[in-house]
């Protein structure tokens, strides 16, 4: 927010191998968005930034938390923060990001567990010693939300600089109810400790308050029609709070020309709750609801060190990556469920209206109570091998040692789980002539049988062994011009250990599940030309259950997989004054869940901004999101909790460079 554009290309590679490393030369799939981008869309939230990634499909989250699909896996937890995990259930702002970043396949050598499917890390904004600046941004749409941000960046000395980001957003839309508001702001500092070594310290803080929507439920084997504004619940009751700090400390120095290491700790704080009314389908024009409110907090304490060694010889060249994590995790979780006063039952049906009476309602008990502590230590080892000028090697293996604690605490019943995994990394990068590269690798990852929150492991699910994601993928990256790349790959995705019934109908469970998804995609992305830059992305998916398992029958398609994908984004500079830009998303036909009885249709999506420059100092916006008005629904919860896109908005903005 420094008033430079970088454009939408970056060529930093880094987050991907922990390493130096051009992103033409990472063996991956990998989607970013830049802050230049963000600012151009006027996105605000992490959610809004990934419908723009192929290959990315949403979730819901149940109206209060980022949920997402990468390849097929669904995840609530591969999510990160300059590397380290920020895992807990929680809408992500990015009023202090830099870029995001999709790390696509398995990718447990960098990241540890899950990581399955993907993962998604934000690149943080950090105190600049060599600049200052001041700016400030506000914005308004059509239904009355708006945003405040600033951003202010100051060098204390040669040194040591200070930033500070901050930002106050009011949220609404066009559903009936639906309101909330952000809280947000993050200080920095960055210091040379002398010529080698540099400090920096972060921290953040983040609240959140909404009103929780679960949406519209199916009718008739797609979403239920004529009640897109219609709010499901109780907006009195259904509310969500989520407060977060998290800080941070890493130190970088360089011992030797090409010897490097970096020592970070990180500790976030989470503290979380959430009630609701929800949908659970409809039949002859009436509606049925049920409810709970859940509260959690969260912990986490996390240390990682990393040694980088570049050397060179004859002929070859060598990055040489060795590194240590380890984590605490405590968790406590619990829920109250609703109980109806008409019929002291947890589940009421209701006439169906444009606005649902819910009736009279009071809280149970507690009927969920559980804790639980996880402890993880892991070792890696990665060596790039540049072998000539046309051959470059990638190869490593992460050890994890994943220890689980839980304990139920309304029965008392414990659990308790040690799992140690390695997980291999192995790539090959042909590169005939510079600017481009081809490639193959292989990848591993695994999920303890715990969900990706950990809040629970039952006695029964104490004997199997951790899910597995095995990747394979060949693809190629390709520079035509100084600042576009041009990328496309192909892969297979497995995951096997999945528990299943029994085939033998013994009422025991197994661990036989599989699925799989094979896919294509293909994206361009940088400055096509001086006055045209741009974000294209297509993505092919085809993925089902290949034997049953806990999630359904054998030959189902994967839930919220859309065989089709586009995503474009573009930026026309007509004169140094005046732009435009021009977005489409397109997915095709999906099924809301694995029982495949819920299609969510295939839609167009079209959005527009223009831009106006009135001096070195102002500048001005308007962004129209669905422009052609389309009745659509991008994503879901299960078959009964699905959200209706917003209709035609426009949102009108002003940026002042201070």
């Amino acid at each position: 927010m420094n008033g430079e554009r970088g454009g939408y290309g970056i060529d930093d590679g880094s987050t991907a191998t922990k390493t130096p490393t051009p992103l033409i030369d990472v063996p991956q799939g990998i989607s970013f968005i830049t802050e230049d981008q963000l600012e151009d869309q006027s996105i605000r939230q992490l959610n809004e930034a990934l419908r723009y990634v192929p290959g990315v499909s949403l979730e819901t989250g149940e109206g209060h938390r980022d949920e997402v699909f990468i390849r097929g896996q669904e995840t609530t937890a591969d999510f990160y923060l300059d590397g380290l995990r920020d895992d807990a259930q929680y809408y992500r702002p990015l009023y202090n990001i830099e870029r995001v970043e999709v790390l696509k396949g398995a990718n447990a050598l960098i990241f540890g567990r899950g990581a399955g499917g993907g993962a998604i890390n934000r690149v943080s904004k950090f105190a600049q010693t060599g600049d200052s600046f001041a700016a400030a941004n506000a914005s308004i749409d059509t239904f009355g939300a708006f945003a405040l941000l600033s951003d202010v960046n100051q060098p204390l000395s040669n040194t040591i600089a200070v930033r500070l980001n901050g930002t106050y957003e009011e949220f609404d839309s066009h559903r009936d109810f639906y309101e909330g508001r952000f809280i947000g702001y993050s200080p920095t500092v960055t210091a040379g400790l002398g010529p080698a070594t540099r400090l920096t310290a972060t921290y953040s803080y983040d609240d959140d308050r909404r009103v929780v929507d679960r949406g519209v439920p199916s009718f008739e084997g797609g979403p239920l029609r004529g009640f897109d504004d219609t709010f499901f619940g109780d907006p009195d009751f259904n509310r969500s709070q989520a407060e977060v700090h998290i800080g941070r400390v890493r130190l970088d120095h360089e011992f030797a020309p090409g010897l490097n290491a970096n020592a970070t700790v990180q500790y976030g704080d989470y503290d979380k709750i959430y009630a609701n009314i929800l949908p659970t389908g409809v039949k002859a024009s009436m509606v049925t609801l049920e409810g709970y409110q859940d509260a959690t907090t969260r912990e986490n304490l996390i240390g990682q060190a990393n040694l980088v060694w570049e050397a060179d010889g004859e002929g070859f060249a060598s990055t040489l990556l060795l590194g240590i994590e380890a984590s605490r995790q405590d968790t406590q979780n619990s829920r109250r469920v609703v109980v109806f006063d008409d019929n002291g039952a947890q589940r009421i049906t209701t006439p169906l209206a444009e606005r649902i009476v819910v009736p009279a309602f009071t809280l149970s008990p507690v009927s969920r109570s559980r804790e639980s502590k996880l402890d993880t230590v892991s070792f890696y080892l990665q060596e790039q091998l540049e072998i000539g000028d046309h051959l470059e090697l990638v190869a490593g293996l992460r050890w994890d040692r994943f220890d689980l604690d839980t304990v139920n605490l309304i029965s008392s019943a414990p659990g308790d789980r040690v799992d140690e995994r390695v997980s291999p990394r192995a790539g090959i990068i042909v590169k005939p002539v510079e600017r481009l590269s081809l490639y193959a690798s292989y990848t591993e990852s695994f999920l303890p049988q715990a969900g990706d929150q950990f809040l629970l492991i039952s006695p029964g699910d104490e004997r199997f062994e951790p899910e597995k994601f095995t990747n394979y993928e060949v693809g190629v990256k390709w520079a035509p011009l100084e600042k576009v790349l041009v990328t496309a790959a192909a892969f297979r995705l497995d995951r096997t250990n999945t528990t299943a019934p029994d085939p033998d109908n013994t009422g025991l469970v197994v661990q036989t599940g599989e699925s799989r998804v094979e896919g294509f995609e293909i994206g361009a992305v940088g400055s096509i030309t001086d006055f045209w830059q741009a974000n294209l992305g297509y993505t092919y998916l085809d993925g089902e259950l290949r034997t049953a398992s806990d999630f359904g029958a054998a030959g189902a398609r994967l839930q919220q997989l859309p065989r089709h994908q586009i995503t474009a984004w573009n930026r026309f500079d007509v004169t140094e004054q005046f732009g435009f830009g021009v977005g489409v998303i397109h997915q095709s036909d999906q099924f809301a869940s694995f029982s495949n009885t819920v299609e969510l249709p295939g839609y167009w999506r079209v959005d527009a901004a223009a831009y106006f420059t009135v001096s070195e100092r102002i500048s001005l916006q308007v962004n129209i999101e669905n422009l052609l008005d389309e009745s659509y629904f991008p994503s879901a919860h299960g078959n009964n909790n699905i959200q209706p896109a917003e209709p035609f908005s426009a949102r009108f903005g002003v940026r002042v460079e201070l």
